[in-house]
């Protein structure tokens, strides 16, 4: 399968971060790719950098004027499209949700991000309900994917599950980046840390990881940071954690990269985990704290 994926710099003009993803997308289906990932909250720039409630004008319901867009393109270039939107679910109700469009341009399915952060300049609990429909696979004409977001990828509880429904590869659009008071070897150690957990998911469940993240700073409008400094560093990984592909961590990046779907199946052969699991061990997973 040929995986395309766009690593941007956003703008405040959210109509034209929108348009230049729609250009890479048809740019992406003419270099070949099948199926295009796009970051989280591509639309607008990271708002949860601070708590505004008029931040919630940003917001789009679902269906929408934004999604029949996203669903043309989709239709148009034939490809299966990961998006992520703000979506809004009613008045004071909100999510952070990736929405997956066939390549016929009807919606797939849809996924609300689980975990929610809230950290200095991620203030994601402020804007967010986290979400209620599990962690299920999207049914789509290139196989099941297992689509996630951001902070979803420190979780390697998601990561099985979806694996042991059927998922064939597991997606994440993500937006993470550096506070730039931290030294460089601090920053590394995070952008290494959030690049080898998510290796680690390939190998526990034999399975691709694609992860598309934006890149470039984007200032604090409160003015009481120095904004977030995003670490970009996309990557799409095989099934025994190889690096397939890696952007760059300092600019835009499109890229089509063709993965075989054949090799999770060889690479389960050899490391059999699921096989192995000790399932009748494993009950205390759903307490908070083992006390």
């Amino acid at each position: 399968m040929k995986i395309g994926f766009i690593q941007q710099h956003n703008t405040g003009d959210i109509n034209a971060n929108r348009q230049s993803l729609i250009e890479k997308i048809k740019k992406l289906a003419g270099m070949g790719a099948q199926l295009v990932v796009l970051p989280e909250l591509h639309d607008s720039l990271y708002f949860c950098q601070v708590e505004n409630v008029d931040n919630f004008n940003l917001a789009v319901e679902i269906p929408s004027k934004v999604t029949e867009e996203y669903a043309a393109v989709a239709k148009e270039c034939g490809i299966v499209l990961v998006t992520s939107l703000f979506e809004k679910r009613s008045t004071g109700l909100y999510h952070n949700t990736a929405i997956v469009f066939d390549s016929n341009g009807s919606v797939a399915g849809q996924y609300r991000k689980m975990h929610i952060p809230d950290d200095p300049a991620y203030y994601e609990k402020f804007y967010f309900t986290p979400g209620d429909q599990g962690f299920i696979p999207i049914e789509t004409s290139l196989g099941k994917l297992g689509v996630m977001v951001c902070w979803d990828q420190w979780y390697p509880e998601g990561a099985r599950l979806m694996a042991m429904r059927g998922a064939e590869m597991l997606i994440y659009p993500t937006a993470i980046g550096f506070e730039s008071s931290d030294t460089p070897e601090e920053q590394e150690r995070q952008r290494e840390a959030w690049t080898t957990v998510q290796r680690g998911h390939a190998v526990a469940n034999g399975l691709h990881v694609i992860t598309v993240n934006r890149v470039g700073h984007e200032p604090d409008p409160s003015g009481q940071t120095r904004g977030i400094q995003f670490w970009g560093s996309s990557f799409v990984a095989g099934p025994q954690g190889e690096i397939i592909h890696r952007s760059p961590i300092d600019r835009e990046d499109l890229q089509v990269i063709d993965i075989d779907m054949e090799r999770s199946e060889q690479v389960r052969r050899w490391w059999p985990f699921l096989r192995d699991r000790r399932i009748e061990f494993y009950r205390d997973l759903n307490k908070r704290f083992l006390d």
